[in-house]
């Protein structure tokens, strides 16, 4: 394994509280008493997510929530981003993302969940007049926002209709009122697949949402998993025990015995709320206000002192939800394109520029004519970056595309725009996505364009194509040996 580890990745917790006592360990928490919901949670998120150090912070003593209820900010950053996919401390992110792919999608292991007869989660069972999601210290993440945000680290648990197959994605939800929250779902999604076919058969849909689960399975909620897999089950996989869950006293959908909160419901064909604006991952409003279908709910169950998690996006830059997903979106790309049998492809990096999402970085040991573009053509329709990609960059493996001035230098220097750039015309696009014109929204076409980037030498003349003056690894190595204390403190 290239990852800087002889030893196999071993994931030391099974729920939210025991991932949060190694977080404790490594002295990277910090609690808050007495934040507001309102505006006080939100300024927090909007100090500390963008760091890539910063510490992960617990709310606690929230006004107006029963005393005891928590709401966790930043997970992956500092750290605590290696442990939480099983890994020592001390990893770069490509060592993460390297060792991520080849412990866990090389050769990926299935494991079934279990179904138990009760956990924590069941401490306390919340039914009809007792049923008040707006008691959870859900925020107003961003000024502009229409509302709170009690989904943003949250994952749905739903089944298909006529496969029986479990899936649980990650879809934002907004309060409503005291027994309802918005599904955001959208097209192309296996939720979103799940909720048509129970629509086209004239039934409600069944869904559990989990608020506060273990982090790899909101990770795996917002990654892609391949059409039929319960995420839940790759999640026993990668822990080599299978996940316990319970089954719902409504629907009888399972959920994770030791949850924190989940809300348990049915999602109608005819029950529609105004849902946003929100501040998206791509930093803008561009979904504005809209017409969502809502999780009637019929059952609250949550442990005592309940943990809220909370991944807001924020937009504009790196942030939490872009550093786990460009981790995890990379392994699973790099992965895509060898099992597609492209040669010699050393890094993929899915930049948190974009939301891991729009910007691709991908280098290559060329080897034949139209390997860059191959390798880019594969890496923008890949299972892992088809939705929402925008670029995807091609380069030498003297490149290293984890560093984005190095990404854009290759870009500048290796590049003749008019005969470089490939356009891929229909691609699969999100409705986050502010170039969407008000006309293809309104007839529903979520498509755009993607451009690849061949920014290798040109294959033909590489061996006559200028040399760079970028020192060799083995000079950048002699030279930070040797002259890298000048970087520190003058001497006093």
């Amino acid at each position: 394994m290239q990852t800087g580890s002889n030893s196999a990745p071993h994931i030391a917790y099974d729920d939210l509280r025991e991932w949060l006592e190694i977080a404790e360990s490594l002295g990277e928490v910090r609690h808050v008493q007495g934040a507001s919901w309102q505006e006080d949670i939100g300024l927090a998120a909007e100090a500390v997510l963008r760091a890539d150090d910063g510490p992960c912070v617990v709310f606690e003593d929230i006004p107006g929530c029963p005393k005891g209820h928590r709401l966790l900010l930043n997970m992956f950053a500092g750290r605590r981003r290696a442990p939480t996919f099983g890994f020592p401390s001390g990893m770069d992110k490509w060592e993460l993302s390297d060792g991520f792919r080849q412990a866990y999608l090389a050769e990926p292991k299935i494991l079934p969940h279990e179904l138990v007869e009760s956990g924590p989660i069941f401490d306390n069972i919340l039914l009809g007049d007792a049923i008040d999601v707006e008691k959870f210290p859900a925020p107003v993440w961003h000024e502009k926002d229409g509302g709170r945000y009690i989904g943003t680290g949250t994952y749905s648990i739903t089944r298909d209709p006529e496969e029986g197959w479990l899936n649980a994605g990650a879809y934002r939800a907004q309060v409503h009122d005291a027994k309802s929250v918005g599904v955001l779902m959208a097209a192309g999604h296996h939720g979103y697949i799940h909720r048509e076919k129970y629509f086209a058969r004239g039934e409600k849909m069944p869904l559990v949402m989990v608020l506060g689960g273990d982090p790899l399975a909101f990770f795996y909620g917002g990654t892609e998993a391949p059409y039929g897999v319960f995420e839940m089950d790759i999640i026993g996989g990668m822990r080599g025990r299978p996940v316990k869950m319970v089954t719902g006293k409504i629907t009888g959908l399972p959920f994770p015995a030791n949850a924190e909160i989940v809300l348990e419901g049915f999602v109608s064909p005819d029950r529609r709320q105004t849902e946003g604006p929100f501040g998206e991952w791509t930093g803008h409003y561009a979904g504005g206000a809209s017409s969502v279908h809502v999780l009637d709910i019929q059952a609250i169950y949550h442990r005592n002192d309940p943990i809220l998690l909370g991944v807001p996006p924020m937009g504009g830059g790196p942030d939490e939800m872009a550093r786990y997903r460009a981790v995890m979106r990379s392994a699973m790309v790099k992965q895509n394109m060898l099992a597609a049998g492209v040669p010699d492809v050393q890094k993929v990096w899915c930049h948190e520029i974009g939301g891991s999402r729009m910007l691709h970085g991908v280098s290559i040991k060329q080897r034949y004519p139209g390997h860059a573009v191959q390798s880019g053509t594969i890496a923008a329709q890949c299972g892992g970056a088809a939705y929402a990609s925008k670029y995807v960059i091609v380069v030498d493996d003297d490149i290293d595309v984890t560093n984005l001035e190095q990404l854009i230098w290759a870009t500048l220097t290796r590049t003749d725009p008019k005969h470089s750039i490939q356009f891929i015309e229909g691609a699969w696009d999100s409705p986050a996505d502010p170039m969407l014109t008000a006309e293809k929204r309104a007839v529903r076409d979520m498509t755009h364009s993607v451009a690849v980037i061949n920014a290798c030498r040109p294959f033909h003349w590489r061996d006559k194509f200028p040399p760079s003056n970028a020192p060799s690894p083995e000079v950048a190595r002699r030279a930070q040996e040797k002259f890298g204390w000048l970087l520190g403190p003058a001497p006093g």
